[in-house]
């Protein structure tokens, strides 16, 4: 039994949720609108001010779709009210990064600049030269941005000039430390 698809979503006083007979969720809030359409099986309802989610049988699949459903459901009423938002960091000596106008434009130690486009329902903000925020509606859209950007120049294991990493990382990211080819072992 899924643990994640049985309990409830309640929805919030300013949220409105609307189920289609072909599975399509759309739910309005203060911050927006999304709409997504769900695996026909699964069986969604309003009731009472909160959202259900049900399987039909116990085969495999529903099992988890049921908990896959409900989670993108209770991630869309979240985004509409709350909304979400990555935070990226750039480390290394002439990494910078700004904005020009809806795109965002990096500076990571290529010759030349590396330039995103941002996504309609998205909002790039860069705070100083080397810290950037991504937000949205979308969690998916947010992540997949956020990822994107990183992949630009990901932080590599070894160390860099100094102390310092040298890429861009998410802030709360742990990075790995290894210590590259002047640590020989056993010999002295």
């Amino acid at each position: 039994m899924s643990r994640v698809g049985t309990k409830p979503i309640p929805i919030p006083e300013k949220v409105q949720v609307t189920v289609t007979e072909d599975n399509t969720v759309t739910v309005e809030g203060p911050n927006g609108e999304l709409q997504k359409q769900f695996h026909p099986a699964m069986l969604i309802s309003v009731n009472d001010g909160q959202v259900v989610v049900e399987r039909p049988s116990e085969q495999r699949q529903h099992k988890a779709l049921h908990g896959l459903t409900r989670s993108l459901l209770a991630n869309m009423i979240q985004g509409v009210t709350e909304g979400f938002e990555k935070r990226l960091e750039l480390q290394g000596v002439g990494y910078r990064a700004e904005t020009d106008g809806r795109n965002l434009r990096l500076r990571v130690g290529y010759s030349h600049d590396v330039v995103i486009q941002t996504p309609e329902g998205l909002e790039i903000v860069v705070e100083g030269n080397s810290n950037i925020i991504v937000r949205g509606l979308d969690k998916q859209a947010v992540g997949q941005l956020a990822a994107d950007i990183r992949a630009v120049r990901p932080v590599g294991p070894y160390w860099a000039k100094g102390t310092r990493w040298s890429g861009i990382k998410y802030i709360d990211e742990q990075l790995r430390r290894k210590p590259g080819k002047q640590a020989k072992i056993g010999i002295e």
